[in-house]
């Protein structure tokens, strides 16, 4: 694999990479026993429609390709590259429309699947950006894109060298940062999150690291009833941002 390209794959994945960022696209592939699936003809549709080049491969293409993946038939070949970068944070910020603004920050999570799905959830609760580390935590790949099922064109997942310094310029920006911590005192029902906040997740099993939990304007936690001593990353980080949409949208 070219260090150049990268493959994206699964149906609602690709759809929303072919109608936000068709740019990005190199060349579509469908599976050849698949050109007149119902499945993929807005997808087949699309690539007419924009002149993207498409080819019909082999299954044992795309297995390769996808590392055996749940490609459902569909792949794209993309430039690899990323889009958002970390000076871009503050251009988003101003120019966000959401009011008021809801930021996910997540320090050092190692699972892409949970990283993808993180993204699913805050683009579904209107998240402005996930804010990601670029040193301890899993980059941006194709598994992380396909689990957030589109997510991720819409939603800028920024990667930024020192956490701590960007927590210190959204603090500068009037956002209040809200950290989840299993020993808080405080459940996340508790604060208002009525107001411009940034949710901070810290990573599976370790959590927040002192230096960002020290920064933090509130600790939670999430109340436990069972025998599990917590929940997944992406459930507790769904819980969280629709606490804040249940709040603001009474």
């Amino acid at each position: 694999m070219s260090k150049n390209i990268e493959y994206l794959y699964g149906i609602h994945s690709v759809r929303h990479l072919l109608t936000y960022n068709p740019e990005q696209v190199l060349t579509l592939w469908v599976i050849d026993s698949k050109a007149r699936s119902t499945e993929l003809s807005e997808i087949i549709s699309i690539s007419k429609q924009t002149g993207l080049p498409m080819q019909y491969v082999s299954k044992s293409t795309m297995d390769k390709h996808s590392n055996h993946g749940v490609h459902q038939g569909v792949m794209a070949r993309i430039r690899h590259g990323v889009k958002w970068h970390e000076n871009d944070l503050p251009k988003i910020i101003k120019n966000s429309v959401a009011e008021p603004l809801l930021l996910l920050i997540l320090d050092g999570v190692q699972d892409p699947h949970n990283l993808g799905a993180c993204v699913r959830t805050a683009n579904a609760a209107g998240v402005v950006a996930v804010v990601i580390p670029k040193d301890k935590t899993v980059s941006v790949t194709s598994t992380v894109r396909k689990a957030a099922s589109g997510g991720m064109e819409t939603t800028p997942v920024i990667s930024v060298t020192n956490l701590s310094r960007t927590i210190r310029m959204l603090k500068e920006e009037g956002i209040w940062i809200v950290g989840t911590d299993s020993s808080a005192e405080r459940k996340i029902y508790d604060i208002d999150l009525n107001i411009p906040i940034a949710i901070v997740m810290g990573s599976e099993g370790k959590g927040l690291r002192k230096n960002i939990r020290e920064q933090c304007d509130y600790l939670v936690s999430l109340p436990i009833y069972g025998i599990v001593e917590s929940l997944n990353l992406s459930v507790a980080a769904g819980v969280c941002l629709y606490e804040a949409l249940r709040q603001r949208n009474q």
